[in-house]
């Protein structure tokens, strides 16, 4: 790997790698536990949790050594790969950020309803139903583009969507009991993960 390829290595490593502190430092501040007493939640939902982590767990265990390609490329390309890595880690730990300030006290790491609860429809919501699980597959695929091999990565992206599948399965199953034909409305008029091109 040629010097200029090396400083792009580390540049997608440690913007990755501080995306991540961002993330995890901003949600502590920003969790906080309800107060109003909780109506109803979903127990299984927290198996898409785990298998979500899972997923990430395999991009940031299964590494690839330093200063080599994800793919053995051109130059330019991993050049532009390292780039895509440093705009999907940003871009996305913004989305999520974003939700997160958009949902404000109804934000938590698991689907439940509580008493208070609102549809929220403004924001990042506006644009796909769940701005958090779609920003979720961006961070992966920018910690793959950063430090895992490309194996490791295709089948992190599938166990990815399995367990987000599961667990939107369960916060929209919660949302249509809570909200009904609204939640009907916005779920036909907006898409669920990722926004529709036109």
């Amino acid at each position: 790997m040629t010097l200029p390829l090396i400083w792009f290595d580390i540049a997608a490593r440690a913007t990755v790698a501080l995306c991540w502190m961002v993330l995890g430092v901003a949600a502590l501040l920003r969790w906080k536990p309800w107060h109003d007493p909780e109506r109803k939640r979903d127990p299984a939902e927290f198996l898409g949790l785990i298998v979500q982590g899972v997923a990430h767990a395999m991009v940031w265990l299964i590494r690839r050594q330093r200063f080599t390609p994800i793919v053995p490329l051109s130059a330019p390309i991993e050049i532009a790969l390292a780039v895509v890595s440093i705009a999907l880690g940003i871009g996305s730990v913004w989305m999520i950020l974003a939700a997160i300030r958009t949902l404000g006290k109804q934000w938590s790491v698991v689907a439940r309803l509580c008493e208070a609860h609102k549809l929220v429809i403004e924001g990042p919501y506006r644009v796909v139903r769940h701005p958090i699980y779609a920003a979720n597959f961006g961070l992966l695929l920018a910690t793959g583009l950063a430090f895992s091999r490309i194996q490791p990565l295709v089948i992190a992206i599938l166990v990815l969507w399995i367990g987000t599948a599961i667990r939107m399965r369960k916060e929209e199953k919660l949302l249509c009991e809570a909200f009904g034909q609204e939640f009907e409305d916005y779920a036909r008029r907006v898409p669920a993960l990722f926004p529709r091109l036109h």
